[in-house]
């Protein structure tokens, strides 16, 4: 079979497009397997701790409430991003955070205190696009490969509806691979 490159441009647009044909039950159903593979994955102790991005539901990102239900159940510390200037913060969030609605329409805890933890046992991190080699490509501002060089993750989740077919053609240096790829009822380990 003959290997594919992408430029991360087209492959934002074909899977965001992709993405946004999805239903809502779709998108839910995707979601609670994606949540049910990882569990099986995965021992997660309590007191772990876990930075989980919170979905952008108009573009139909994972639902990561699974995951928030089954840490605030089990004793497990998650954290959150939050965009301050252009710097991307972690929050610790219990079941009692308020939260509000950031300019790029995704919902963020009110306290903009960052934590003091620097090293997390998961970062569960969105994406638009996995390649076979665990490069991402998201939305094109660079966030997560800033957070993963300033903080010690010991696995990089990422999250995804779509498996990895193609590979993206301009990978840069100051991207940083993930370590996994989860899809409805798959792991891809890179």
């Amino acid at each position: 079979m003959e290997t594919i490159f992408e430029t991360k441009e087209v492959l934002r647009k074909k899977y965001l497009d992709k993405r946004m044909t999805l239903s809502q039950d779709e998108v839910f159903l995707f979601s609670e397997q994606i949540f049910e593979t990882f569990l099986k994955e995965f021992s997660i102790k309590s007191n772990s701790k876990i930075h989980c991005f919170l979905p952008i539901t108009s573009k139909n990102e994972v639902n990561t409430q699974f995951f928030f239900d089954y840490c605030f159940k089990n004793d497990i510390k998650i954290f959150v991003p939050k965009i301050v200037a252009d710097d991307l913060i972690s929050i610790e969030v219990t079941p009692d955070t308020e939260f509000s609605i950031s300019k790029w329409n995704i919902k963020e805890p009110k306290n903009s205190v960052s934590n003091t933890i620097k090293e997390f046992d998961f970062c569960l991190t969105p994406l638009l696009y996995c390649d076979a080699k665990g490069n991402r490509v998201g939305y094109g501002k660079g966030f997560y490969d800033r957070f993963f060089s300033e903080n010690i993750v010991n696995t990089k989740v990422g999250l995804s509806f779509y498996r990895p077919d193609f590979l993206i053609s301009d990978v840069l240096s100051s991207d940083i691979r993930l370590d996994f790829l989860i899809i409805p009822n798959q792991i891809f380990v890179f």
